[in-house]
């Protein structure tokens, strides 16, 4: 799971990374809606914000309780309760979320994300004439309108960037005297995932229209917060309904008779189900149960039945179901009719050799907004460069034939295969009459004397409280379209919930040619995050520590102990998303990652090089603890939350390339600890030293040339090709105009040490991450008896672990003495080695 300062600080610090490093220019690349400046982006944007879904993703009741109003694809749409034919009331521009009906039932306020921003637009439903309420170039959300219509409450991040709750007065005209409920408060609890500044989210109105009930993390360190009630005309006398851990998904709703109060919760469970309280909190009782989420309820004027989204068959769907007896119905739109010609695309997929292929495909259709599959899980980048597009890209994966309906004119259509396929685009007009498409790849794998390869994705998290619920089946679906041969799925906790955790079984699974290993990453964000790949028994419990203000806010166990657990299951243990900036000891504001005391102990197996994090600022750090002749073979792992909608890339996005075709356990245990191959995220690189591969040692008695033969194959630019001995560039390579090429040539080797190839380049929109990087695990030297030395790397570790130490020293909050005292001599124990190395 990344750490949740990835994204604020990797654009934040970019510049000095580049400086620094000279990394290549990332400021092309942002996060979408960077204007909301906290908390840490990567979890309020899923599981918060509307998201573009194929399926339904939230809805309201008509006044009547006859029909509903729904967001599918990006538009809003009209359905009578029992019929099976739905009408698109909006089409953009932008995407269309959270429609409110108004009580009268003439109008719907929804939110519209158009470019890069969220603003809030009021439908007529009988001209079908759209009003923009809000122009703010922020992030409007939720609207509700009060019980007699002259009021709207939003949430709005117009304030500094960050959610809280605002109230307007509701006229024919738009909106009057907008202004933010609630004042502003700084907590001094230390957070973790979520910012200093409370935030206040979900509003919902009492019957009377007098009270707002809401979530807000005041006095809350963990979760998006409790719910809580005010007056509206004294909004600084809060009233505490209910506390309990929430992750951005409540969404409190007052029963119309004042009597009960619903909203959606995880408690005790790992999914979301609807839950029963009264207004004042009072012993909750769940309404419904599940191993799936029921999120977005809300209730029919009348009290009866209440309507609500649900991913129970994977994708998002929509429900209405009776408050007493539980009979339900699903909502299911079986034709549409729309507001624009469309036609039918049908797009067919096949290798070089013509056989089927399943890939992933992108579909712009001519009113800018991207299209899908009715059943197909539509996914967003979470980043995109403004200079280059009006928003993020989205995309889905298509088994190997894959229809869709598109607006009828200019479409444009992108395709990717894996990093052994090059990328396509085509363009074409769609008339009424329809499209049918076929789309051949083209192979682009490496000459045969490097392979064979086997891929591995290291780091995936398949449910994490996404819109979607994944299975393995899902999941494997997922990496065959990424030509993906083995992934890891890490269960891992997300606040108390420890998703997957019933998935947990020794070994692997096979399914439909992808192998699936259930493994686990274990939580210390005061040390930093391991992958544990391989458990020989059971999942390491509990699943984190350093955690503030719980029972567990002691630091033990350090990593060092977790890994000889681990070790102890046969585990295969690494440092996972480690560094997103190059690291100073001298400048840092705190340095607690035990990185090299666990390397020097000889406790890590692996760490991440391409992953959620800076490569190149990473790969520093490695370099250095292969300077010192730690031999810390190089891993890869995206970190997908693969049940997301809005997620950093697809499965496989940074893998692992093994030079062996065995995908046994053992087999898997084995490369991932000796190195044989390269991690990338798009680039493919072969090497050999002296005819010796990455993971092997080139011995020789005395100094002199060495032969290295290297190739590059990419579809995505790079502009960087280098030969690195012990760090340090020593061939400069240029690719051809293909992006490729095949190279021999001579170095000189005269101390013990290593040598790897690598590539980077630019961002680029071609890739969903930072910019394109790739290296191969070194060929170790052995030069005669030499050792391999660095005392200026030895004194920068020395230098880390004084920081440590002393940080460590400081903290009154181990559970015993004993706790601290064994951290402080581990600590120490690393820090004498790195000094006899000086």
């Amino acid at each position: 799971m990344a750490a949740p300062w990835i994204l604020p600080r990797l654009l934040m610090l970019a510049a000095i990374s580049l400086l620094a490093l000279a990394l290549p220019a990332q400021a092309a690349r942002e996060a979408v809606l960077r204007q909301v400046q906290l908390p840490h982006s990567y979890y309020w944007r899923e599981l918060y914000l509307p998201q573009l879904t194929t399926g339904p993703s939230a809805a309201d009741f008509t006044p009547d309780g006859k029909a509903v109003v729904y967001s599918m694809g990006g538009s809003l749409w009209r359905q009578a309760i029992g019929e099976d034919r739905a009408t698109e009331l909006t089409s953009g521009p932008g995407y269309d979320f959270q429609p409110d009906v108004s009580p009268d039932g003439t109008r719907v306020v929804f939110a519209r994300q158009h470019r890069d921003a969220i603003e809030l637009v009021e439908l007529e439903l009988a001209s079908a004439t759209e009003r923009v309420l809000t122009r703010d170039a922020a992030v409007a959300v939720e609207p509700r309108y009060s019980p007699d219509g002259k009021r709207i409450a939003y949430v709005s991040s117009r304030e500094a960037g960050r959610f809280t709750i605002w109230i307007a007065d509701h006229t024919g005209e738009g909106l009057l005297a907008p202004h933010r409920l609630l004042k502003e408060n700084r907590t001094t609890l230390a957070r973790y995932y979520y910012s200093e500044y409370d935030h206040a989210i979900n509003p919902g109105w009492s019957p009377d229209g007098k009270r707002l009930y809401f979530v807000s993390n005041r006095d809350a360190a963990w979760g998006s917060g409790d719910i809580w009630s005010v007056a509206l005309d004294a909004p600084d006398n809060w009233q505490h309904v209910l506390r309990e851990e929430t992750t951005w998904s409540t969404r409190p709703e007052i029963s119309p008779d004042g009597h009960r109060l619903l909203y959606s919760s995880y408690q005790g469970r790992q999914w979301h189900q609807l839950w029963l309280t009264t207004p004042t909190g009072d012993y909750p009782f769940p309404l419904t149960f599940g191993e799936f989420d029921r999120r977005n309820a809300r209730w029919s004027a009348d009290g009866e039945q209440v309507l609500y989204i649900s991913n129970e068959g994977g994708n998002t769907s929509l429900w209405v179901q009776d408050t007493v007896g539980g009979e339900r119905r699903e909502i299911v739109a079986r034709s549409r009719a729309w507001l624009r010609p469309t036609a039918q695309l049908r797009i067919e997929l096949r290798d070089a050799a013509d056989q089927p292929l399943a890939a992933r495909l992108s579909v712009l259709g001519s009113d800018g907004r991207h299209y899908a599959p009715d059943d197909a899980w539509m996914r967003a980048d979470d980043g995109f460069d403004r200079a280059v597009q009006e928003h993020e890209t989205h995309y889905f994966h298509c088994a190997d034939a894959c229809t869709l309906q598109v607006p009828q004119g200019a479409i444009s259509v992108s395709a990717s295969a894996g990093f052994e396929r090059r990328p396509l685009t085509r363009k074409l007009r769609l008339a009424a009459a329809g499209e049918r498409l076929q789309l051949a790849f083209e192979d682009n794998a490496l000459p045969p004397q490097f392979g064979p390869w086997t891929s591995l994705d290291q780091h995936v998290h398949m449910n994490y409280g996404g819109h979607y619920r994944n299975t393995t089946a899902t999941l494997a679906d997922a990496a065959r379209a990424e030509d993906l041969d083995v992934l890891y799925n890490l269960i891992v906790n997300k606040e108390q919930r420890l998703n997957d955790i019933a998935e947990f079984r020794p070994g692997a699974s096979e399914i439909g040619g992808v192998t699936l290993v259930q493994a686990q990453e274990f939580h210390s964000s005061y040390w930093g995050h391991l992958g544990v790949l391989h458990l020989g028994d059971h999942v390491l419990t509990p699943d984190f520590s350093a955690y503030r203000h719980t029972a567990l806010a002691s630091p033990w166990p350090h990593n060092g102990v977790v890994a000889a657990l681990a070790h102890r299951q046969g585990a295969v243990v690494g440092y996972v998303h480690p560094f997103d900036w190059p690291i100073d000891p001298a400048k840092e504001k705190a340095l607690t990652n035990t990185l090299p005391a666990d390397v020097a102990l000889g406790n890590m197996d692996y760490m991440e090089v391409v992953s959620f994090a800076d490569h190149l600022a990473t790969a520093d750090v490695w370099h250095r603890l292969l300077n010192l002749g730690y031999r810390l073979p190089a891993g890869a792992g995206t970190d997908a939350m693969a049940n997301y909608a809005s997620m950093r890339g697809p499965v496989g996005l940074n893998r692992l390339f093994l030079n062996q075709s065995g995908r046994s356990p053992a087999a898997l245990a084995e490369g991932i600890r000796s190195g044989h191959g390269f991690v990338s995220n798009g680039p493919l690189l072969g090497f050999t030293l002296e005819g010796k591969r990455p993971g092997e040692v080139l011995a020789r008695a005395n100094g002199g040339a060495a032969v290295f033969r290297a190739s590059l194959r990419t579809g995505i630019p790079v502009d960087h090709l280098e030969v690195l001995v012990n760090g340090e560039a020593v061939a400069q390579l240029k690719p051809g105009r293909n992006g490729g090429g095949d190279f021999e040539g001579s170095i000189d080797l005269q101390h013990s040490g290593w040598v790897l190839l690598r590539a980077w380049g630019p961002s680029t929109p071609l890739l969903m991450d930072i910019y394109p990087y790739a290296s191969t695990n070194p060929v170790w030297i052995e030069i005669g008896d030499a050792p391999v030395r660095s005392p200026r790397d030895a004194g920068y570790f020395v230098a880390w672990l004084e920081r440590t130490i002393a940080d460590v020293a400081a903290r009154d909050d181990f559970n015993t003495a004993r706790e601290k005292e064994a951290t402080l001599a581990y600590l120490r124990s690393a820090r004498l080695r790195f000094e006899e190395a000086m």
